[in-house]
């Protein structure tokens, strides 16, 4: 189902967070799951994976991961401070100490002039350490390649929260 470069770095980031002792949660909105699937595609995954959220609606970010209904209608969804809450509101609702959180508008529609399809946002927070942030600019690359590409991002920030 996925790629061998994704399944490689998802088994690098699952031994890097195995060696750290981490548990990695995710809350993922327009991958709908697709990082916690590859994670949990590996044998062993589960001393390392703690479990997932999908909060594909902003009712869900709000109720699942705790995401203030203001920071969604002042920002929108697809926004750094969410991603950020979401990151946050993910460690807080889980017993994990590292949390990927993504949110972004994969297409082919819901695009707007101010964030196009392609711009996806992801936070990576670790206990007692800065949440770092990508935002990225895709493009309309279409819906499977803003996924995958957003999927491998989470990864690499994972990894860097591991080190």
């Amino acid at each position: 189902m996925f790629p061998d470069r994704l399944r490689n770095l998802a088994m690098l980031v699952l031994d890097d967070a195995e060696r750290a002792r981490l548990k990695i949660v995710t809350a993922e909105s327009c991958t709908g799951g697709l990082v916690a699937a590859l994670l949990t595609d590996i044998a062993g995954s589960s001393s390392v994976f703690e479990r997932g959220f999908v909060t594909y609606s902003n009712k869900a970010k709000e109720e699942m991961l705790g995401v203030p209904g203001d920071v969604l209608a002042d920002f929108g969804a697809v926004s750094e401070p969410v991603a950020r809450m979401m990151a946050e509101g993910a460690m807080s609702n889980s017993r994990a100490n590292i949390s990927v959180a993504i949110t972004g508008v994969a297409g082919p529609g819901g695009g707007t002039r101010m964030k196009p399809v392609g711009t996806v946002h992801i936070a990576c927070a670790r206990e007692n350490r800065a949440i770092i942030h990508e935002m990225l600019q895709l493009g309309d690359i279409g819906r499977e390649g803003i996924r995958m590409a957003a999927v491998e991002t989470a990864l690499n920030l994972i990894q860097a929260q591991t080190r």
